[in-house]
């Protein structure tokens, strides 16, 4: 990104670096990494009668209805790999894994379940009203996020009863093997310098996402690269544990010439490069670079959240169209998009705002969502919230006008929480696009 209860979830290696490339975040080359604590935080039973039921006797009660069972997947099952990662990673619940310092997930976990409880107090508790006021009861039920770095959870806090979320970036869900090869005790028995310190990212790299509402692109791809954990992966996870989810699956995929899901196999697995070091970062990340974590809530029916990794600018899309066909076949999508580095109204990314002209029904984001000049035109109205004046990065000067006359045109409403990307004088503004019934 450039300037992200019980669990799931997500990103492979960054073929191309800079703005065009950075999956739609910040990136440093405008702001620089910075740290969390630095920048504006994100906060601003009736009775049916009075009437006795009558039971009739000659009936028995309908007996209890058992929850379907789960649809056998192919592939090969990380799902033990997910529970570990669920623990240590994203401090889900679950038994303490065997083999893992107790201290150091102590110590770890003393910190995320922080940030996480600083989160949910600070944003979550005023956007989920929001957006069940606001989100249509009758929205597709498949979600499409581009440019989304590790941030599953503002998906799921728009859209929390989705079949299917997908999130798309050029960040790799990273390898689940990696938290077991990096938990090698010292000859004293320690932890390990390269779980610690990989631990350590994973705590920064969350902190910055839940406090400033995105993160910020060279900081992902540092931490996602090498034989660091499969942080985007963790992001997921514990979104899925901050809203109270359960993982019930993890695979691995590619996709087909048709834009098919293919699974990875055993034996692509178990030909792998090996998970310690970094000497084959670059081919692991490739090899995991999509994920999808199966979950649900307790008694729930079984949700899914794929991660994709990828760039989505039109020389891309055009050397390989899998991504697009797949998305193409998903028919009628509810959208959402922020601190998406303005990509959508670039000339380089008219095929991906094409797709979403097309098959979105209604769509959320902040100003670098699709822009009114192409969602007018396309059959979308607009309802804005907060205000919009300049774009804090550069990157979005060429559309700035045409959000701000839009803007202008509205009546100011009130948005208590921010979304996304505030403008240059940090005011924080959100997007709904709608199509015209």
């Amino acid at each position: 990104m450039r300037q992200l209860a019980l669990v799931a979830a997500v990103v492979a290696l960054i073929d191309v670096l800079g703005l065009a490339a950075c999956g739609g975040k910040e990136s440093a080359t405008k702001v620089g990494t910075g740290t969390a604590s630095n920048l504006p935080p994100a906060t601003p039973v009736a009775s049916a009668g009075s009437a006795t039921a009558v039971t009739d006797p000659a009936r028995p009660a309908p007996a209890a209805t058992k929850p379907p069972a789960e649809p056998t997947i192919g592939g090969h099952d990380f799902t033990a790999a997910a529970q570990v990662l669920l623990v240590v990673g994203a401090c889900g619940d679950g038994p303490q894994p065997q083999g893992f310092s107790a201290e150091l997930i102590a110590k770890h976990c003393d910190v995320i379940e922080k940030t996480q409880q600083a989160y949910s107090d600070s944003w979550l508790s005023k956007a989920r009203p929001f957006f069940a006021e606001k989100v249509p009861k009758d929205v597709p039920k498949k979600v499409v996020y581009p440019f989304a770095g590790g941030d599953l959870s503002t998906a799921l806090t728009v859209y929390p009863d989705a079949d299917e979320i997908t999130t798309l970036s050029l960040e790799p869900a990273g390898d689940p093997r990696t938290l077991a090869a990096l938990n090698t005790p010292t000859k004293s028995g320690k932890p390990s310098a390269a779980l610690q310190k990989a631990l350590q990212t994973v705590q920064y790299e969350l902190r910055f996402l839940y406090k400033v509402n995105f993160s910020n692109t060279m900081n992902m791809i540092e931490a996602m690269r090498g034989g660091s954990l499969p942080t985007q992966l963790i992001f997921g996870l514990s979104a899925l544990k901050v809203h109270g989810y359960e993982v019930v699956a993890l695979r691995y995929f590619k996709l087909g010439e048709a834009g098919n899901i293919v699974y990875l196999t055993d034996d692509e697995v178990a030909n792998a490069p090996d998970a310690a070091g970094t000497a084959n970062a670059e081919k692991r990340n490739r090899l995991f670079a999509n994920a999808e974590v199966r979950f649900k809530k307790p008694g729930g029916h079984t949700q899914i959240y794929r991660h994709i990794q990828t760039n989505l600018d039109d020389k891309h899309i055009d050397a390989d169209r899998r991504v697009l066909a797949h998305l193409e076949q998903k028919g009628p999508i509810a959208g959402m998009t922020k601190a998406a580095s303005y990509l959508l109204s670039w000339d380089s990314f008219s095929q991906m705002r094409g797709y979403l002209a097309t098959n979105v029904v209604w769509m959320v984001s902040d100003a670098t969502g699709i822009a009114p000049k192409w969602g007018k035109a396309a059959g979308f109205d607009y309802e804005l919230y907060g205000s919009f004046g300049e774009p804090h990065i550069e990157a979005g000067n060429a559309i700035a006008k045409n959000w701000r006359d839009e803007f202008k045109a509205q009546p100011r409403r009130a948005l208590p929480f921010r979304f996304g990307y505030y403008d240059k004088k940090l005011v924080n503004h959100l997007v709904i696009m709608k199509r015209k019934s």
